[in-house]
């Protein structure tokens, strides 16, 4: 309902192992279709990866303003080792004169001045409506919304075409969010490499230590982390710039892989899967072995 009613909110999911009950102290990184896609019906979901208890707090603030800067609920996907584990990171630090974002309000001068106002009608072009508070004028400027099909007027109706153009204007909404999210972080080899790496979340201190020992084996591959969802246009350029890529998460399916492929239209076969879900917080160890024997297989042994 927030996100056909357009609605801010914040949601933080501390994953867990699952299904159901699953492992209630062990980490994963398994929610990600289910945040992504959350509802019944076409919907799409901004979720936040951060790396460590520093960034976690950061992206906590900033999601606050995303939400209402894009009027949608906001996933912060925290993994629990994150949510329950000691960590050694940076201070947290707050600026006090930080002003919030509160996005696309009307105000009660702008509704006297006779600027048109529709709860959902897209005057910008960059499919976020303007929206008004409760109170801002005694006359003007108030809608009525709810979880129910509506036309750009905030006005109830089932009629196909007045739906579809709201759906569409969501997608293209969810295409303005791309500028605002936080921005991957690529890392450069040493070395020009065919190879590179995708990661996310409290997997960064374990991929660090492993970047380090396999340069050491004179094996080398350049990185990207991913912060957020939906994908800049640098995931994907990173994505066909490497013959193959690695993509450790923590999970059994290969829930990131599958947003990539799905959101990106990314050949499957350029991705290497790197999969670790025992619910215990991923090792150097683990993703050194995994890439190292994958990295010095002759190159038609790999491609196979």
């Amino acid at each position: 309902m927030a996100y056909f009613a357009e609605i801010p909110l914040v949601l933080i999911d501390v994953q867990r192992g699952g299904p159901s009950t699953g492992m209630p102290t062990r980490t994963q990184q398994a929610d990600l279709l289910l945040a992504a896609y959350a509802s019944h019906g076409d919907t799409k979901h901004v979720m936040l990866f951060p790396q460590d208890p520093r960034e976690l707090f950061e992206f906590a603030a900033q999601a606050f303003d995303l939400a209402e800067r894009l009027q949608t609920p906001i996933f912060v996907m925290e993994d629990l080792d994150i949510g329950m584990n000691e960590w050694l990171c940076e201070p947290f630090t707050w600026d006090d004169a930080r002003v919030y974002d509160r996005g696309k309000v009307m105000s009660a001068e702008e509704l006297e001045s006779g600027k048109l106002f529709g709860r959902y009608l897209d005057v910008d072009g960059d499919a976020i409506p303007w929206r008004t508070l409760p109170g801002t004028h005694p006359t003007k400027g108030a809608y009525f919304t709810r979880g129910s099909s509506h036309d750009k007027m905030a006005k109830y109706t089932e009629e196909g075409e007045a739906y579809q153009e709201v759906m569409q204007r969501l997608l293209r909404k969810f295409e303005t969010a791309k500028a605002y999210v936080p921005a991957p972080v690529v890392r450069r080899a040493k070395e020009k490499t065919g190879f590179g790496a995708i990661y996310f979340g409290s997997t960064a201190p374990a991929m660090d230590e492993a970047l380090a020992a396999l340069e050491d084996q004179g094996l080398h591959l350049d990185t990207l982390r991913l912060r957020s969802f939906p994908f800049s246009e640098a995931v994907s350029e990173f994505i066909n710039a490497h013959d193959q890529v690695f993509l450790v998460e923590q999970n059994r399916d290969a829930q990131m892989r599958m947003l990539l492929v799905n959101e990106c239209g990314i050949d499957p076969a350029r991705f290497i899967s790197v999969l670790q879900y025992d619910g215990t917080p991923v090792t150097a160890r683990f993703i050194i072995d995994a890439i190292a024997a994958r990295m010095r297989l002759p190159a038609r042994e790999a491609a196979e």
